[in-house]
């Protein structure tokens, strides 16, 4: 009998869809609280994910629901860097 391997999901903090893992894109904060989008997926730190759509970045902009993840205010400025970070993924 084949084993099925379980595939990992995970929810997007902006659409609310749960996909899978390889699909969406993390945002983590360090230890030093830093913002960075991981795109191994394996960096040290707590984690949010977002599908690979900057329509869904705005949406957890938004909603707040990057700051709810992390349970802590996100300033502007850490919005504009990851957005840049995810323009430059995009392409």
């Amino acid at each position: 009998m084949a084993v099925k391997k379980k595939i990992p999901m995970r929810k997007c903090v902006g659409c609310g869809e749960m996909k899978p893992k390889k699909e969406l894109m993390r945002i983590l904060r360090t230890e030093e609280n830093e913002f960075v989008v991981d795109a191994t997926g394996k960096k040290n730190g707590r984690g949010a994910y977002l599908c690979r759509s900057t329509e869904c970045f705005r949406m957890a902009v938004k909603n707040k629901g990057l700051e709810r993840s992390f349970k802590q205010a996100i300033p502007p400025e850490v919005y504009e860097k990851l957005e840049k970070e995810m323009d430059e993924i995009e392409t």
